[in-house]
């Protein structure tokens, strides 16, 4: 039997006792906190002692974990085992959690440890900031064999090392990130006990290095509808930015704030989000709104003051006691909209806000359930009915891994709300579900694994060494033309003229006629080319226009009719043909010379139907090659199919990195109850 109960203590007898005592205490829980505890203490009593749990802002984590406590015992190995710690990120949280410890328990004593605040380490429940215990000697007064239990409140930061340079005195299985600390030697493991409103990382710390596994989770739209936190009016607004050059922290995922400030915090933009506040959001009493950095802050707030409006702000360089009292006069209703930046994403515990300005795109889920979360608190002693979330989404062509509104119902971010409610934003989802419309894939279920592939077969017509369609690159060319036209890549097609030169169709993009959508030319020899070889100049004149299209097969059609009047004649014009006598002939051997020159070891596919036999470019591999796939080749890699190919196929491999690295991104950001891995 664990530690954690006293002998003949079973864990149905603890729930009814310690029921009793929370339904005594000064907040009655709520069953969904009940449940919580609940699946805390069985996890504990089958032997787990570093648990997670995630609940969302304003579900009442602090009275969770602090009633929590109250129902562990003290272990019988460790008798002098009857302390608590509770690690918070911000002297917001500490003062927090110390007064709703006293509201709960008014018999334990709380102290705080923090700053100027120093605590005795004997406090049967001492709060403590992670960043004043990272000094040694604040740290040393609190002895892991006095701990009952530590808890670690925002426990997504827990993997950072800085919060395991502290967990690994508590306990040894939580590895610190000093090389010579010696991990402590115990009577009994602390419970290390994570809270969190979003139980995930998206910079790839592995949370599993502190916590061994989630036991409880509540999504807060299911909160939303039962009803333990507020309705939502979701209203979602098409802002002139393009975040396409915005750059992205390759660790995090996320945006770079001072690349991202530059294309929201402009007069533009700010003038938007004050409109769409006076539109929509003017009548509410309380709004919090979130900026990219501190210039942001101060360009928005003046924004809102030059409209009439008292907005006020507060960053992570407002000095404590003035943050204190715009907190105090925002929670009190003095001024109607409060700016920020970075400080009240978490922890925030002001329940009068009822509504949330989303003014800085992020790429983390986690991120946005914090921003919107802030409003979601219940709060009926204010009037508060409901909370507006406002936020803005690109209207340029989309940025993959963008989070909005529509992007959590897995709807298209493309479809603005106004006034929506999570029910009729839901209907939308069911309908396109029914319709058979593919939701937005970033909310798409793969949580069922798709069969493992047996083999694939496809054929790479952008490769020049592909001998599909007789080398010509594109298997559309034999219904346009019978002549042997070859695709060069990026839609530039070539037809070679039997010596008398080339023709060459592309896209015609500097054309003033928006009709024109294909532009040839044609381009003449001047000399022999063996000639210009031995004098190292080109072969061909200067290249002529010789027709405009508006599509490839009216190109085609007419570039084939110039080829047969104007630049070969008669029967000579036959050999153009795709069928003509001398391509089915084997290949040279000058054009098995040149091939091999730049195929050197590569592999090639013969058929259009399947992988087909593979020849290698040697003597042995190029006894089947006809004139006419060689005449093909050599045309396309001429006229730089391969260049074009190689840089399509770096361009598919980062892009299948990106993917990849985004998938993986979007993963960790899942929580679920479960084992948590120890790596990603």
């Amino acid at each position: 039997m664990p530690w954690f109960w006293p002998p003949s203590f079973s864990f149905a007898s603890a729930v009814r006792q310690y029921s009793g005592l929370a339904r005594n205490a000064a907040v009655a829980l709520r069953p969904y906190q009940e449940s919580c505890l609940e699946a805390c203490l069985e996890a504990l009593n089958s032997g787990s002692t570093r648990i997670g749990v995630s609940l969302p802002t304003g579900s009442g984590k602090t009275t969770v974990f602090i009633s929590l406590l109250s129902r562990l015992a003290v272990p019988s190995q460790s008798p002098k085992a009857t302390r608590s710690l509770v690690i918070v990120n911000s002297v917001e949280l500490a003062q927090q959690t110390a007064e709703q410890a006293k509201r709960l328990f008014p018999e334990w004593s709380v102290e705080i440890e923090q700053g100027k605040r120093h605590a005795s380490g004997f406090a049967d429940l001492t709060v403590a900031t992670f960043q004043t215990l990272l000094r040694s000697q604040r740290l040393e007064k609190f002895k892991a064999e006095y701990m009952k239990a530590l808890i670690v409140d925002e426990a997504h930061h827990a993997a950072a090392p800085s919060y395991r340079r502290i967990l690994s005195h508590f306990h040894p299985d939580i590895k610190s990130p000093d090389k010579d600390f010696e991990p402590p030697k115990l009577d009994h493991h602390v419970p290390i006990l994570g809270f969190s409103g979003t139980f995930s990382r998206h910079d790839g710390l592995a949370l599993g290095s502190v916590f061994e596994r989630i036991v409880y989770h509540r999504d807060f739209l299911e909160m939303i509808k039962e009803q333990w936190l507020c309705d939502v009016r979701f209203t979602t607004v098409r802002a002139n930015i393009d975040l396409s050059g915005v750059t992205v922290n390759a660790r995090t995922g996320e945006f770079n704030p001072t690349s991202l400030a530059h294309v929201v915090n402009t007069d533009v933009v700010n003038e938007l989000v004050v409109r769409t506040w006076l539109d929509k959001a003017a009548d509410r009493k309380s709004t919090l709104v979130f900026c990219v950095n501190l210039a942001h802050v101060a360009k928005l707030t003046a924004a809102f003051r030059a409209a009439g409006v008292d907005a006020r702000y507060l960053h992570a360089n407002t000095p404590a006691a003035e943050r204190k009292s715009l907190i105090d006069a925002f929670r009190a209703g003095t001024f109607p909209v409060l700016v920020n930046c970075a400080v009240l994403t978490e922890g925030a515990d002001i329940p009068n806000i009822d509504c949330v300005i989303v003014a800085r795109p992020t790429r983390s889920r986690n991120i946005f359930a914090q921003m919107i979360g802030r409003g979601m608190r219940l709060s009926p002693e204010t009037g508060k009915q409901d909370c507006r979330i406002i936020d803005f989404v690109d209207s340029q062509e989309r940025v993959a891994g963008v989070v909005s509104l529509p992007t959590l119902f897995g709807l298209d971010p493309a479809e603005l709300t106004d006034d929506e409610t999570i029910e009729s934003l839901e209907r939308r989802k069911a309908v396109l579900a029914a319709d058979g419309i593919p939701l937005d894939v970033e909310k798409s279920d793969t949580s069922t694994p798709l069969p493992e592939p047996k083999s694939v077969t496809y054929i790479d017509h952008d490769n020049p060494f592909v001998l599909a369609d007789e080398a010509s690159g594109d298997p559309n060319l034999r219904r346009l033309s019978r002549n042997a036209w070859v695709c060069c890549g990026d839609s530039v097609y070539i037809l070679e003229c039997l010596g008398k030169g080339y023709i060459r169709v592309e896209p015609a993009h500097d054309e003033a006629d928006e009709d024109v959508k294909y532009i040839a030319h044609y381009t003449p020899p001047t000399m022999p080319r063996a000639t210009a070889y031995i004098l190292k100049i080109s072969p061909f004149r200067k290249s002529k226009k010789i027709i405009s299209a508006g599509t490839l097969a009216e190109a085609i059609r007419g570039c084939d009719t110039y080829a047969q009047t104007k630049v070969l004649s008669g029967n000579v014009a036959l050999g153009l043909l795709r069928g003509a006598k001398w391509r089915w002939e084997p290949a040279t051997d000058s054009q098995k010379q040149f091939i091999m020159k730049r195929w050197k070891s590569r592999k090639v596919l013969t058929t259009a139907d399947g992988p087909g036999k593979t020849l290698l470019a040697t003597e042995d591999g190029f006894k089947a090659l006809k004139k006419g796939e060689a005449a093909n080749i050599i045309t396309r890699l001429k006229h730089g199919a391969q260049a074009r190919h190689e840089k399509q196929k770096r361009a598919l491999a980062r892009a299948a990195v990106v993917i990849e690295k985004e998938a993986r991104r979007r993963a960790r950001e899942e929580v679920k109850v479960g084992v948590l891995p120890a790596a990603h």
